[in-house]
């Protein structure tokens, strides 16, 4: 799917890599046992990571706000992190956390520094096949680029989505973005960020994908 991205995008030199954010949200009473609560583990960058503004208007925050009582969310995104690095960390943070639910949010700072899509499709492969043998269900999390990068790239780069969630039977988010990106009003200075006020926006993407997977791992809860 082909969409035009602010050219501001391009400005990785204003990508600032910031330090490990592993933020676990337990909000409120909870209506099953803290044992028992399935466990979400968010793996992105940036656009996860609330670059820019307050932590607790993130939509990864406001995901945890919307499940308080049923599920357990850890943020283990990083400002500026590739799939490369993902990857790296990866086997130790299922292996520590053992989610239920992996969002893998990746890939857009590969884009951004034109690294290879094949080796951007083999890091996000590896970190899915370590989720489906660990049990956890996964949700793929695409994203664009500008088009300066020229059509060929970017048609790749989109294309690491769409083939992995075909070829592990993976649901995809086709563009987080959407809706997001093309506004002004919703993007940081940078021209890559979102603004606070575009956070619900973002999730409201991301939650027709999750609930059906989220529903299921629920009732599993209850038996």
């Amino acid at each position: 799917m082909k969409r035009g991205i602010p050219v501001m995008w391009q400005k990785l030199n204003r990508m600032v890599t910031g330090g490990l954010l592993v933020l676990i949200v337990t909000l409120g009473a909870s209506t099953l046992n803290a044992d028992q609560q399935p466990t979400l583990l968010v793996m992105g960058d940036s656009l996860s990571a609330a670059y820019g503004i307050e932590q607790e208007q993130g939509w990864v925050t406001l995901l945890a706000e919307r499940l308080e009582g049923e599920a357990q969310v850890i943020n283990a995104s990083i400002s500026g992190e590739t799939t490369s690095g993902g990857a790296q960390r990866f086997a130790s943070i299922i292996g520590q956390r053992q989610p239920d639910i992996v969002l893998l949010e990746l890939g857009g700072n590969d884009g951004l520094r034109g690294l290879s899509p094949t080796q951007m499709r083999d890091n996000l492969a590896s970190m899915i096949d370590q989720s489906q043998q660990a049990g956890a269900d996964v949700l793929l999390l695409g994203i664009d680029i500008p088009p300066n990068y020229g059509q060929a790239y970017r048609d790749a780069f989109t294309g690491v989505f769409r083939s992995l969630a075909e070829e592990y039977d993976v649901p995809l988010v086709p563009f987080l973005l959407e809706g997001v990106a093309l506004n002004d009003q919703l993007m940081q200075s940078d021209g890559i960020h979102p603004t606070a006020e575009a956070q619900p926006i973002i999730l409201e993407n991301v939650w027709p994908e999750l609930e059906p997977l989220l529903d299921r791992v629920l009732l599993a809860a209850e038996e």
